[in-house]
């Protein structure tokens, strides 16, 4: 049976201390009923003794200490799961926000979840095809994998995450796929942009959105990217869909952990941060995975805007020691008018190794990749040393390279925001600009794949 409480003590902005509880535990849902009827929601953020600290979701303004009774529900946050999930778009905290009737669950899962198990991980080796060739290229994404993109404030990665989430699929006739897509304190602006695109595109049928608005309490911002990873959780290893989990902007969802630390006045960590930041993002990050014996699996592509482009920032700087690469956009490469901005040579995908080459992509994916990569990075070099030296300074190769530097982003890495390339269209496309070089200067491909390759087209 569940005890009502009248000992609220004190509120201080969006936290309250109520004494004289017993069997509360951490994390716990509360209710909290003023005597006019109106109720607000909050939940145990802390328990020493007979006194509770429960933070709120809603506004503390208003709230009448004497007249305000307070339920415990011993239960944490749940989300209400089951197929019908799909195709609907939720708020921050699972309730219906696309004017549709609320879904009957086939279950009801505790949104923290747990991080898998190291001896229950089966290694990532499947490729994912985003359609983007910066992406699918040179920094594959391979199912199981966390591979967040680092952008900037006034950056598109927006549009990427759109472009990703229509786009994404498994290379399978009998693998199902779906995105759960959550966005954290974000505007109006751009969730009538996310929910416009998905329902335009049709992307919607397979994918299941979560809105958290910049209006929205703090706590929901919290709680928006673990309801997205319950619900990956549920469609990946009781339905057996591989999922692609989109999270943007996970630095939003920092600002209201550093919210909430503020109010319960913890000691501060670096540039305010909790000192538990690292681990608290390590306990949604390791969510993603594959485990042994389950056909479904979890891809993560949390999305963060960087403080000032800043990639030493705390939020940037300990998602990078937790997941398995990061995608770079480019402020330089957005000026020039390539989209999407992304600035490959800093960007890396730890795993892409694992998901590439025949019977995955193509048999000439790794070599022709490794090409690409010290190609582009020395005609950056050329076209640098030309602004210092002038033209007249380079050589007949260097001018090539130079040269294949600017094709590269004009037709590589920009596609816009709509194209989608087959991995057989990426392949051939680096192999049509490599043709811009000399064959003698393609030292990192086998004679073999450039006989068949590069060769024949020369013929």
């Amino acid at each position: 049976m569940l005890k009502e409480y009248r000992t609220i003590r004190e509120v201080v902005g969006p936290l309250m201390m109520v004494e004289g509880v017993s069997g509360v535990t951490y994390d716990e849902l509360v209710e909290i009923r003023q005597a006019s009827g109106e109720m607000r929601r909050g939940r145990v953020l802390e328990v020493n003794g007979d006194r509770a600290l429960v933070q709120l979701f809603e506004s503390s303004s208003g709230l009448k200490i004497d007249d305000s009774t307070v339920r415990f529900l011993g239960r944490g946050i749940e989300l209400s799961v089951s197929m019908d999930m799909l195709g609907r778009v939720f708020d921050g905290m699972g309730e219906p926000r696309d004017g549709g009737p609320a879904i009957i669950p086939e279950a009801r899962r505790n949104i923290n979840g747990t991080a898998l198990n190291p001896a229950a991980r089966d290694y990532p080796s499947e490729f994912i095809q985003t359609g983007v060739s910066a992406i699918d290229g040179l920094n594959t994404l391979v199912r199981g994998q966390k591979l967040p993109v680092f952008s900037g404030s006034g950056l598109p990665h927006a549009q990427l995450a759109t472009q990703i989430a229509r786009q994404a699929r498994v290379l399978g006739k009998d693998e199902m796929f779906a995105v759960v897509f959550g966005a954290i304190g974000i505007t109006f602006e751009e969730a009538d942009y996310f929910i416009g695109d998905f329902r335009r595109t049709g992307a919607i049928e397979h994918a299941v959105l979560f809105m958290n608005l910049a209006n929205d309490p703090a706590i929901e911002r919290i709680a928006t990217p673990r309801m997205a990873l319950t619900a990956a959780e549920y469609l990946a290893y009781e339905k057996d869909m591989h999922v692609l989990v989109i999270l943007t902007d996970m630095t939003n969802y920092a600002e209201a952990l550093r919210e909430v630390s503020a109010a319960r006045k913890e000691v501060p960590g670096r540039r305010g941060y909790p000192g538990y930041l690292y681990t608290d993002l390590a306990s949604m990050y390791e969510r993603a995975g594959r485990v042994v014996g389950r056909k479904g699996s979890i891809t993560q592509l949390p999305i963060l805007t960087m403080p000032e482009d800043d990639i030493t920032h705390p939020i940037p700087d300990l998602t990078g020691y937790i997941t398995e690469g990061q995608i770079i956009l480019s402020r330089e490469l957005h000026r020039k008018g390539i989209q999407p901005p992304i600035n490959v040579l800093p960007s890396l995908s730890r795993l892409k190794d694992k998901g590439i080459g025949e019977g995955k992509t193509r048999k000439d994916h790794a070599p022709t990749m490794n090409q690409l990569f010290a190609a582009y990075s020395r005609g950056k070099d050329a076209k640098e040393l030309a602004v210092i030296l002038g033209d007249a300074a380079l050589t007949d190769v260097d001018k090539q390279y130079a040269a294949f530097a600017d094709a590269f982003e004009a037709e590589y890495v920009s596609q816009g925001y709509h194209a989608d390339r087959s991995i057989e269209d990426t392949l051939d496309l680096g192999w049509k600009l490599l043709r811009m070089l000399p064959r003698n200067e393609l030292k990192r491909i086998r004679d073999d794949m450039l006989d068949e390759y590069y060769g024949e087209e020369q013929a």
